[in-house]
Formats: C-alpha cells, structure tokens, sequence
C-alpha cells in the first residue's frame, strides 16, 4: 500500500468527518418544509458554518479523489470510513463528553476492521470489466436501492427516515466514487477531451448534488447519532462492490481470507455504530416550533 494514498485517504477521512459536523451543527435549524427539496441547499448556503463544512467536504473530495486515481476503490474506501473517528474528536471537543469504553470499543473496532480488511483482502488492481450490462446493473442496483430507501423516507420524516435517507446518500456516493475512479483513468488515458466526452463525470456531478440533498435532509430532521453511522458504513460497502464489481480491483478469495475480510468489515459496521451513537456526538436535538412545519398545510 502507497504511504501517499494512505495519507491521502487519510486527509479526505478528516475533511469529511469535520465537514459533517458543521453541516449538521447548521442543518438542523433549516425549515422542515425544505425535506428532500434543493430549496434546503438555498437556505444552507446563508449559514456560513454550514458552508465551511461544504468546503471541507469538497476538500475532502478532492483528496479522497487523488487517493482514488493512485490506489484501488476496495483499498481507500474503508480508509474513508475512517472519517467518523475525526467527527467524533471534533464533537467531542464541541460537547467535553470523555471517550469511555464505547468510544474506546468503536475506535479499536473500526481501526481494525480496517487494517483487517486490508490486511487480509490485499486490494490490488486489475483490469476493469468491459462488459457494460454488468456496469449498469451494479450501479443500477445501487440506485434502485437508494430509490426505494428515499421513498419510503418520505413517510417516516422523523422516525427512521433520516437513517434510511443517510443510507441512500452512503450508496450514491460510493457509486461517485466508482465514477470518480473511472474518470481519472479517462484523463490520465486520454486527457481532458477523453474526460469530456465520457458520461462518467457528469454522473459524478449528479449523483454529488443528489447525495448533498439526501444528507442534508438527513441532518435537519435527526442528530448526527442517527444519520452519520448509517452514512459512514453504507458508502464504503457500496464503494468495494463497485470496484469488485466492474472496476477490475481484486481481493484475496481462499476461504481463510474471505472469513477475515468479512469479519473485517462487520467489525467496521459495529465501530461504526458505536462511534456513531456516542454521547459525545451532537444530539441535534429539534426545536419544538418547528414540527409546526409538518402539518398539512
């Protein structure tokens, strides 16, 4: 593994966990009215922390990108996962609530879920698929999913709805990051004008701003323990599918080494779900006024 992708991966996972705490510190106190709506993104973009966690998230996309171009999906997506480590010091810092054995017991999971999962699996690349059904029916899946976790989300606003809405925004952005992958290698094969004429970047830019209207609408209508664990632990698993699926990356598949890379990603899940739920993550708890806003109007 390249120490410069490591560092990389590593940067975007700060970025990212910063970034989204801001956006929730700001998300929460938007108009239910503006659920599921880009009218939300309007209204955020007058809140100036909610928009230096926008910059730090597109900072940490930017990285989490070059990290992409030098070293295989499998490899740097759960390196970003790692992103909830650094939202939780930021809130803790924020809420002066001590780590504890849950905090403790998330942290030791997910960091060696994820050396486990590398450790074991040895991503390393290979040829992409060139068949293009099975292309689409991966990220058709994935999309199909996330479709139906939305719409369902649209009935259940303040009870499991923004869990599902932040899984379906977890599988838009690891199908972003397949995308991402495949236009870095269009540029670095073909330049600029190889780039421009693939569908791939302009998918990357769809499926970004769909993602930020899922996970937005996630945060104003629950706290960061709800939402950020169920987004955190879907984009990596959606993300390896993809680069196992059609980007060519490959795993170790003898059975001992399948058992550890399962075992390695289930320990990710449970870290980052104890992460996820710690006190010390922001309730973002709603301002009674504002469920005044899901009355028929």
């Amino acid at each position: 593994m390249s120490v410069l992708v490591l560092v990389l991966a590593l940067s975007a996972a700060c970025c990212l966990g910063f970034g989204f705490v801001l956006q929730q510190n700001a998300a929460r106190q938007a108009p239910l009215r503006d659920f599921l709506s880009p009218r939300l993104l309007l209204d955020l973009m007058k809140v100036p922390r909610w928009l230096g966690g926008i910059g730090l998230m597109v900072a940490g996309m930017a990285l989490g990108a070059m990290a992409l171009g030098m070293g295989e999906i499998s490899l740097v997506e759960p390196l970003l996962a790692t992103n909830l480590l650094f939202a939780l010091a930021l809130s803790r810092k924020q809420s002066k609530q001590p780590l504890g054995r849950q905090g403790w017991a998330g942290l030791v999971l997910l960091a060696g879920g994820v050396t486990t999962f590398i450790v074991a699996g040895e991503p390393r690349g290979g040829t992409a698929v060139a068949d293009p059904l099975r292309h689409w029916l991966i990220i058709g899946t994935m999309l199909g999913l996330a479709l139906i976790l939305t719409t369902h989300a649209r009935r259940s606003r303040l009870s499991s709805g923004p869990v599902l809405l932040a899984i379906a925004a977890g599988l838009l952005y690891g199908v972003q990051d397949a995308l991402t992958r495949v236009s870095g290698r269009r540029f670095s094969e073909g330049g600029l004008m190889e780039l421009l004429t693939g569908w791939q970047p302009y998918g990357v830019l769809v499926l970004g701003v769909t993602g930020l209207i899922l996970v937005q609408s996630a945060f104003e209508t629950a706290s960061l323990r709800m939402s950020l664990p169920a987004l955190t632990a879907a984009q990596p698993l959606a993300g390896i599918a993809c680069g196992v699926g059609f980007l060519g990356d490959r795993l170790r598949t003898d059975t001992g080494a399948l058992a550890w890379e399962a075992g390695g990603l289930a320990a990710i899940v449970v870290g980052i779900v104890l992460l996820g739920m710690h006190p010390a993550m922001p309730s973002g708890a709603r301002r009674p006024e504002r469920a005044l806003d899901l009355q028929p109007q």
